[in-house]
């Protein structure tokens, strides 16, 4: 932000919030100072739209920078970087693995996966994914059989996951990206991420899924003008390459290269299911979910 100032004179003030965002929008109205909403996960970005909290921005360079397939048709939300939610297996016991999402389910692996609630927004993610590539009956059967196949109850986060496979309580994790990289920084974590191998899934058919952090545009912005020269920064390449790089994410725009550590981990094929695509089966999810009763 301080980048964006040096070249725009414009101010940025910056408020942090871990949740209840879409909350303090909605009540502020239009007394709302906010101009711009920066998430973590693109269900934030919905849950913002969804509210009517949000005003579409149809910008020939934000699309220019930012491919169709990680911003919305209307405008509403704009990614920002990508991460990958991938499958680390224990490198001792597995090693690196050709693995799919769908393999999740075969009853060999019955015993040997641990994961975070399915109810996280990273899994209704995953599993609406594979509703829209394999329909529900289909994407039922398959999150049945990855239940059985759980070593423990879902809990924890995705770094929780990968200490799991550490201390040998099974043998594959899903877990985010950027974690990864998170952890190889972290002197009391990098044991575990050590311990494991990063796999990008379905490499050999769709790719991998991804899920992403955005931004949107307030509905009652009183600063309209500024907060899209702001949208357009963080499209182009400067921004992208930092805040990729702090997130430990990949970039966006196409031509951009993720930062070292990140580009070490290897090249990978990303599904090219539109984001916004997420949306649409984010409650056919939820309902699989409850009736296999995956977090149970």
């Amino acid at each position: 932000m301080t980048r964006f100032t040096e070249e725009t004179g414009i101010g940025v003030n910056l408020v942090f919030a871990k949740d209840g965002i879409a909350e303090r929008l909605a009540r502020e109205g239009r007394l709302s100072p906010a101009d711009l909403v920066l998430t973590s996960d693109f269900s934030r970005l919905v849950e913002l739209v969804d509210k009517d909290l949000t005003s579409p921005v149809k910008n020939t360079q934000l699309e220019s920078n930012i491919p169709a397939q990680y911003r919305d048709p209307d405008g509403q939300w704009y990614a920002l970087t990508m991460r990958v939610r991938n499958l680390y297996t224990a490198k001792d016991r597995l090693g690196p693995q050709q693995i799919t999402y769908e393999e999740l389910a075969d009853p060999k692996y019955k015993g040997k996966i641990c994961t975070r609630s399915g109810k996280h927004p990273y899994n209704i993610a995953l599993v609406a994914s594979m509703i829209a590539h394999h329909g529900e009956a289909e994407a039922k059967t398959w999150l049945t059989g990855v239940k059985s196949n759980l070593a423990r109850k879902p809990q924890g986060n995705d770094r929780a996951q990968v200490k799991a496979v550490k201390e040998g309580l099974c043998d594959i994790a899903i877990g985010n990206s950027y974690y990864y990289g998170n952890m190889m920084q972290d002197p009391e974590q990098k044991s575990w991420a050590e311990a494991v191998t990063i796999n990008f899934p379905n490499q050999a058919d769709r790719g991998a899924h991804v899920n992403v952090s955005g931004m949107v545009l307030t509905r009652h912005a009183p600063n309209k003008a500024n907060a899209i020269k702001l949208m357009e920064f963080l499209s182009a390449d400067v921004a992208q390459k930092a805040y990729a790089d702090v997130n430990m994410e990949y970039p966006v725009k196409a031509d951009v290269a993720p930062s070292t550590l990140v580009a070490s981990w290897g090249e990978f094929k990303s599904d090219q299911l539109p984001i916004f695509k997420l949306a649409e089966y984010h409650q056919a999810a939820v309902k699989l979910l409850d009736e296999v009763q995956f977090d149970l």
